[in-house]
């Protein structure tokens, strides 16, 4: 021990005091009956991920609001932040995947009817990025606080819209539809603003604030689906075809949302060079 470090804590803070680590520690409350020795893993992947998931969210309603003051740079360093914590959150699973099949059999009737589907913050997420649903709402009902969270965003412009927004203001041509519309509804592809983005990629060196975020999304989209498909992954080899334990068809249900997309013009302008 050096002679400067602080010993005494009785009036001063502590890592554990800022932290509330005994909040944080004390959260972790297995249900299983007897204590199975695998339910301490399961629900501490599950909170980091939450943990994680209230960062991405953070940082996302940041890009989302500097996009909309037209502060491109700090936008850009605020996803660049959430394309790591996506990372994180995808190499979790490989941690989840130590558990056998018959070893989440012995935690799996404790779970009840919780899912990972009834994640808040993972809608808030989604939602964020432009996958917008309002039968999702729906499911948060029993929690007013979320469903409010959620309504909110549900009938606000996502990241996308506002990028679209901030791309109209510097001169590029949007279509008026996409700049004023129910921001509640799915979003759907323009064949016009696919022409736009063609033409900055046809001469990125011309416009690289928007040729560079534009690269941006599309990390964000394939880290996104990469995290769907580990997510697949796992529970395909822990319950294989089961039902979710929150009533979905499990594996099949998540292969559907492989099938979904944030930003589609992004895509279909790789088609067009």
């Amino acid at each position: 021990m050096e002679p400067g470090i602080e010993r005494d804590f009785s009036a001063q803070m502590s890592y554990g005091d800022y932290l509330r680590l005994d909040l944080l520690l004390s959260a972790q409350q297995p249900q299983s009956d007897p204590p199975q020795h695998d339910e301490l893993l399961f629900i501490v992947q599950h909170q980091t991920s939450e943990l994680w998931l209230k960062l991405m969210v953070h940082e996302l309603r940041s890009a989302r609001s500097l996009l909309a003051s037209d502060e491109l740079s700090p936008a850009l360093k605020r996803l660049a932040r959430v394309k790591h914590v996506q990372h994180v959150l995808t190499d979790q699973w490989s941690v989840l995947a130590t558990m056998t099949p018959s070893e989440y059999a012995l935690i799996r009737p404790f779970l009840a009817t919780s899912s990972g589907f009834q994640s808040a913050q993972y809608r808030e997420v989604e939602f964020l990025l432009g996958n917008k649903n309002a039968d999702m709402v729906k499911v948060f009902s029993h929690d007013p606080a979320a469903r409010a969270e959620l309504d909110g965003l549900l009938r606000e412009p996502s990241l996308y819209d506002e990028f679209l927004a901030y791309l109209a203001r510097h001169g590029y041509d949007v279509p008026p539809a996409l700049l004023d519309r129910d921001w509640s509804q799915p979003y759907r592809l323009s064949p016009e603003l696919v022409d736009t983005f063609a033409a900055v990629y046809a001469a990125p060196e011309e416009h690289w604030g928007v040729y560079e975020t534009c690269e941006e999304l599309v990390d964000l989209e394939d880290n996104f689906q990469e995290w769907r498909f580990r997510h697949l992954q796992v529970v395909q080899r822990t319950i294989g075809h089961k039902t979710g334990t929150g009533g979905s068809s499990g594996v099949d249900f998540l292969r559907r949302a492989l099938d979904l997309t944030f930003f589609p013009e992004l895509y279909e302008v790789r088609t067009r060079l």
